[in-house]
């Protein structure tokens, strides 16, 4: 928001011509702040969404990523994230020198600058589980994500459907979640079993680990959206970020309630 725009608003709240909840809502829209000639930075996407803007890290060079990364930060406080995915770690590499205050996590490939340690701010626990080791780049990406949303995690790896007793030994993990996310590659069968088990929401992610039939996660993205198991929601292929962003969401709605 330029300064005189910002003005007008401030003197017409005084004046009573505009209302403090009309203000708010007005405000919502504003600060995109141009970011040389390839970016608009949402500054108040938190304060529309409940959750700060997160940026994309394929297709953008490192000096893109770093020039951004910055301008969220200098917008923040100390108890702010800023996050990015999908970064590769020859690309970390480059952003390192310019950033040397991010850090990063490798299985996860997100690079972020965070207060450490970071602590819960929201009530509800996410508990994340992976059906195989192989998952769990996706499921890491969903943790840490829900982590830097504000919240408490669990995480419960290599449980899937092979060696059901695995997760079976773990059923009380099951009954302490607030909201489960249920990451699986191959048929994508453990998200079905885990929701028959659970009586919180369950987001389940599909991922492209398996033989030549999964189709790249094709074939438990079918399974997961055909399963009889009530209270399962589905997100795309490989997507542990808009898991984590949704189990977050249901938390942040419940606590209003």
């Amino acid at each position: 928001m330029q300064p005189d725009q910002l003005q007008a608003l401030l003197k017409s709240v005084a004046q009573g011509t505009t209302t403090p909840d009309q203000a708010l809502n007005k405000l919502k829209y504003f600060d995109i702040e141009p970011v040389g000639d390839f970016a608009q930075v949402d500054h108040h996407r938190a304060l529309r969404t409940g959750f700060p803007e997160v940026v994309w890290g394929p297709g953008k060079t490192p000096e893109q990523l770093v020039r951004i990364m910055t301008a969220l930060a200098e917008q923040g406080d100390a108890q702010s994230v800023v996050m990015a995915t999908r970064i590769a770690p020859e690309v970390y590499g480059q952003i390192a020198p310019h950033l040397p205050q991010a850090r990063y996590y490798d299985q996860a490939r997100i690079c972020a600058l965070a207060p450490d340690p970071l602590t819960p701010r929201y009530p509800g626990t996410i508990t994340l589980i992976s059906a195989g080791t192989s998952d769990l780049p996706v499921a890491e990406e969903a943790a840490l994500t829900a982590e830097f949303c504000g919240f408490e995690t669990q995480r419960l790896w290599d449980v899937g459907v092979s060696g059901i007793h695995r997760l079976l030994a773990h059923r009380h993990l099951i009954g302490e979640a607030d909201v489960l996310v249920v990451v699986a590659g191959m048929e994508g069968a453990l998200p079905s079993v885990v929701t028959g088990l659970a009586d919180c929401p369950v987001v389940a992610v599909p991922t492209s680990v398996g033989y030549g039939t999964q189709f790249n996660g094709l074939t438990p993205l079918l399974t997961m959206l055909n399963s009889c198991a009530t209270g399962l929601g589905v997100v795309n292929i490989d997507n542990g970020f808009g898991a984590a962003m949704l189990a977050a969401k249901i938390l942040r709605t419940a606590a209003r309630l």
